[in-house]
């Protein structure tokens, strides 16, 4: 190991578990991306998840493993520098949460994209991809049945200020 090489990490560590269902091999990533002061110090290290991301998926490749990133990304919409620094590698968000909002305190038309469930979609070159169709997916709105009498803000506090996402795949016959 070089001197050097320790000096730049993710900000926060990645989590991984792999199972087994129905003769499939998932493996889940979990991140949370730095805010940073600005987006633009989030790129750097969104780049650098994708790639890290892309090799491991390359290194699985003989195994057929399904590899699902998920977790909070901090980016802020679809098409801006931070979704293309995620999606730079072949990463393939959930269409089935475009739209949805992600946090208790996104206003309808301006959700953020924060949280992201995403793989290396078919169609790419040279990537293994998801073994999998993605055929439904959504959020837990759970401001209603648990804010009670206190605030969003005391909910965030409390639970949390993000949605959970979740995402359903079919799985082939074996």
């Amino acid at each position: 190991m070089s001197a050097g090489s320790l000096e730049r990490q993710f900000a926060r560590t990645p989590y991984a578990v792999s199972f087994l269902s129905s003769g499939q091999t998932f493996t889940l990533v979990t991140r949370h991306v730095d805010y940073g002061n600005t987006a633009a110090d989030r790129v750097p290290e969104l780049k650098g998840i994708a790639k890290w991301l892309a090799g491991w998926a390359e290194r699985e490749f003989g195994w057929e493993h399904n590899l699902i990133a998920l977790g909070d990304f901090n980016i802020d919409r679809v098409g801006d520098p931070l979704f293309e620094a995620f999606t730079s590698t072949g990463l393939t968000p959930a269409p089935q949460l475009e739209d949805l909002p992600r946090t208790i305190f996104d206003k309808p038309g301006a959700a953020h994209f924060y949280d992201q469930i995403a793989w290396f979609a078919k169609g790419q070159q040279h990537r293994p991809v998801l073994n999998l169709d993605a055929v439904a997916g959504g959020q837990v709105d759970f401001v209603d049945a648990l804010q009670a009498d206190g605030t969003r803000n005391d909910l965030s506090w409390h639970i949390s200020d993000h949605f959970p996402l979740w995402v359903e795949f079919t799985i082939p016959a074996s």
